[in-house]
């Protein structure tokens, strides 16, 4: 190796072991910017009420400060509270992860997404002085066609948080869905609990099934095929676990060295010495 190839290895090695305290840097400072960004979007959301006494209509002529300044802590809060809410969200689920498993985590961050981005969408309406009131009562009728239209997806939602949260079966468990819906018994290994699918593993492949028909489904875990529950290799006919080896090859008890078959012969022909 010449000098040249060291100098590279070195600036590679120094790249990484800084690319690996520029990560752990990121990790710590993660959380920090999502209490920072959450008081910014709390100063500016503010300062944006108070501005906004300072005139009755955006239409209206005059009063051009308050309405800028408005403007632009509206804005301001608009960006600091989602940016807060999504951070707040994916520490609470790096943080849960270790604890609670994957799919509670994901569970209680698309919890926090929901209720953080309605709070900041409508004080952002709010702010902009229209009236909530009117909105809510079109959000509610439109929230009931949406249900209306949407009510399978709807119960595949709520079907698979009852399944997360209950748990009566858990990643990695072979069992048997009994359900006439889903066309009769299902075996496999369940290798997803998502949000709106069951996905399990069975002989004819991977295949999906919806949550509200698993939970209206009697279900429970059955042993693995070839054996213990455990997955062990069957058993053979002659009752072990494992194919017998095979010996090594022996020799006849008929076939012996050639001297020692000889030996007799002589003796017989010539008598003892």
């Amino acid at each position: 190796m010449d000098l040249h190839e060291k100098r590279q290895l070195d600036l590679a090695e120094h790249m990484a072991r800084l690319n690996q305290h520029v990560a752990k840097a990121k990790a710590h400072t993660r959380p920090w910017r999502s209490i920072i960004s959450l008081v910014l979007a709390v100063a500016a959301g503010s300062v944006a009420a108070l501005a906004n006494t300072q005139f009755k209509y955006w239409t209206g002529s005059g009063n051009y400060t308050p309405k800028l300044i408005t403007a632009v802590c509206i804005a301001a809060f608009l960006v600091f509270g989602a940016s807060a809410v999504v951070g707040l969200a994916a520490k609470t689920r790096e943080v849960l992860t270790p604890a609670v498993g994957t799919s509670h985590a994901a569970v209680v961050r698309y919890a926090i997404l929901l209720v953080g981005g309605v709070t900041v969408l409508v004080l952002t309406v709010s702010l902009c002085k229209v009236p909530i009131g009117q909105l809510l009562v079109g959000g509610a009728v439109t929230t009931i066609l949406l249900g209306i239209a949407g009510q399978q997806s709807l119960a595949n939602i709520f079907a698979g948080l009852v399944l997360l949260l209950s748990r009566p079966f858990a990643v990695g468990d072979y069992i048997r869905v009994k359900s006439g819906a889903l066309g009769g018994v299902t075996d496999g290994l369940v290798t997803e609990i998502g949000i709106t699918y069951l996905r399990l593993d069975t002989d004819d492949g991977p295949i999906n099934l919806p949550n509200s028909q698993v939970l209206a489904a009697a279900t429970g875990p059955i042993p693995r095929p070839g054996g213990a529950p455990g997955g062990a290799p069957p058993e053979t006919a002659g009752g072990q676990g494992a194919p017998a080896q095979a010996l090594p090859a022996q020799a006849p008890p008929d076939q012996s060295p050639p001297d020692q078959a000889a030996a007799p012969d002589a003796e017989r022909e010539h008598g003892p010495a």
